[in-house]
């Protein structure tokens, strides 16, 4: 069986190879929508081909080989179940088929698209098949200047994603899509110019927020990412307890429309249907979607780092019951512990958040030491875990992760210095199975680990004026070199008498060359 890595330079590879072929005619940026796009588009046709053949009491059966007339019959009871419907002609593997010699190709996809949106029209997931293929668009013009030109770059793009070797992403022990995702974003964000929390979170740190969050339980009510990009936290949910133990939905908000569409994207390709999720496009603080699904068992999120907010200039924000109880506002350049707040609000009480947070927000003074003094005061923080440098694609900083917990056994926080657990892998820092589990296994014990983990007294940590930055309370090992004191002066006068001895010889031999000239 292929190891992630194999599977993660095969996926790799392949997309760098369609890139190439697309090279000079897509943005980058514009590629990212265009591959996820039809990644998206043969994923739901196989699914639902699958899906269909395997309800057919015929072991012959082929829905892909039907006409469109006999597929019309299983329609309405398919949409039922699947939440939308593509006709056999329509079908991923067959328009790949017939796109060499098509030439009205982009109308054609046009066509397929809107088809299966409307699929699902006056149905319970009209709105979450909705706005799905916005941004592929046929017609642009960066495909070609003319229909012919445009075709053929379709067509190209057709067959390499139907070229790839995906397999059923069950099979596979990376998560494919996100990995494509992730990848892209890597290839060409910088070029892109694009903010940083538009970016896929790796999928080990996202595994690990998940098994955070889950310990000791084997299935939870509802799970939540207020900021939830294309949706790569959640979905950790899904493999760490299985997705049939979350029982009430996976719940997500995100203010980056293209984003929010990618999310809907990646939970129907992991088989989360409409009745299972429901995420929601917006700005989550300043208007929140989810307030009638609060509160939720498990929060995970990696929010946008210092970003700017209404603040002051929103004189309701100051008694948002979000807010209020800690009697100060995140500064306007600073929304990060807005986020946290939110998160702390919506939290279940027998429930655990787990926050991607910069640094600089467990040690910056004023406000935000005002909102760190009411999470200490009042119990709430339970870790606070520091991640190694370099994890992101979008920044070489040393993130970190304070987890939240309203019903603590006790009035302490742990603190873990992870900074040193990782292994570097293609051009950056990754979390190995064996880092993971070493910091996951030190959350859970919650005991002194000389210099890996701290359990402190929040008494301390008030008389330390509430900063909670790992390195203030988990001792740094010493690695330099013990050196014997006495030893080395030994050492050092036995130098300068070898250093006098020699010396005399020369100054003995110039005296003698002198006297003989």
């Amino acid at each position: 069986m292929a190891t992630k890595e194999q599977e993660r330079a095969e996926l790799h590879k392949s997309i760098w190879q369609i890139a190439n072929q697309l090279r000079g005619s897509i943005d980058g940026w514009d590629f990212k929508q265009y591959i996820l796009g039809m990644l998206f588009y043969r994923f739901i046709s196989e699914n639902l081909a699958k899906y269909i053949n395997e309800n057919e009491p015929d072991e012959h059966f082929d829905y892909v080989k039907l006409s469109d007339a006999q597929a019309e019959y299983g329609r309405v009871d398919t949409v039922k179940q699947k939440w939308f419907y593509i006709l056999p002609s329509e079908l991923f593997i067959n328009v790949v088929k017939k796109a060499k010699n098509d030439p009205n190709l982009n109308e054609t996809l046009s066509k397929v698209f809107k088809h299966i949106e409307s699929s699902a029209n006056w149905t319970e997931s009209e709105d979450d098949i909705k706005g799905l293929f916005d941004d592929f668009n046929v017609n642009s013009n960066k495909l070609g200047n003319t229909v012919e030109q445009r075709n053929k770059k379709l067509t190209e793009l057709l067959e390499s994603i139907g070229n790839l070797k995906l397999g059923n992403y069950t099979d596979n022990t990376i998560d494919a899509f996100g990995d494509a995702y992730e990848y892209l974003m890597g290839m060409y964000a910088s070029n892109a110019g694009k903010s940083g929390w538009e970016f896929f979170t790796p999928q080990e740190v996202s595994e690990l927020l998940a098994e955070i969050t889950t310990v000791g339980k084997k299935e939870v009510n509802k799970v939540y990412d207020p900021c939830c990009g294309s949706g790569s936290l959640l979905l950790k949910f899904a493999k760490v307890l299985g997705k049939e133990n979350v029982r009430q939905w996976f719940f997500g908000q995100e203010i980056n429309l293209t984003t929010y569409n990618l999310c809907r994207i990646n939970m129907f390709l992991h088989d989360i249907n409409y009745e299972k999720f429901d995420i929601a496009h917006g700005d989550t603080l300043m208007q929140p979607k989810h307030w009638d699904d609060e509160p939720f068992d498990a929060i995970v999120s990696n929010p946008p780092y210092s970003i700017n907010w209404e603040w002051d200039a929103n004189p309701i924000l100051i008694n948002d019951p979000r807010f209020s109880p800690a009697w100060v506002l995140a500064p306007k350049s600073k929304a990060d512990l807005a986020f946290t707040l939110h998160m702390l609000t919506w939290l279940s009480t027998s429930g655990t958040a787990a926050i991607v947070e910069f640094p600089w927000v467990l040690y910056r003074w004023w406000a935000e030491q005002k909102i760190r003094k009411y999470l200490i005061d009042n119990n709430y923080i339970d870790a606070v875990i520091q991640l190694p440098p370099d994890l992101f694609f979008w920044t070489t900083i040393a993130t970190c992760i304070v987890i939240l917990k309203k019903s603590k056994k006790d009035n302490k926080t742990l603190f873990i210095d992870a900074s040193a657990e990782f292994v570097r892998w293609s051009a950056k820092n990754t979390l190995s199975d064996t880092n993971r589990k070493k910091i996951l296994n030190a959350f859970i014990a919650r005991e002194d680990n000389e210099y890996f983990a701290k359990l402190v007294d929040n008494s301390a940590i008030e008389i330390n004026e509430y900063n909670i930055a790992v390195s203030s309370y988990v001792e740094q090992k010493d690695t330099r070199e013990i050196v014997n004191i006495k030893e080395l002066n030994k050492n050092i006068s036995e130098i300068v008498a070898k250093q006098n001895i020699l010396r005399t010889s020369i100054d003995s031999i110039v005296a003698e060359i002198e006297n003989n000239c």
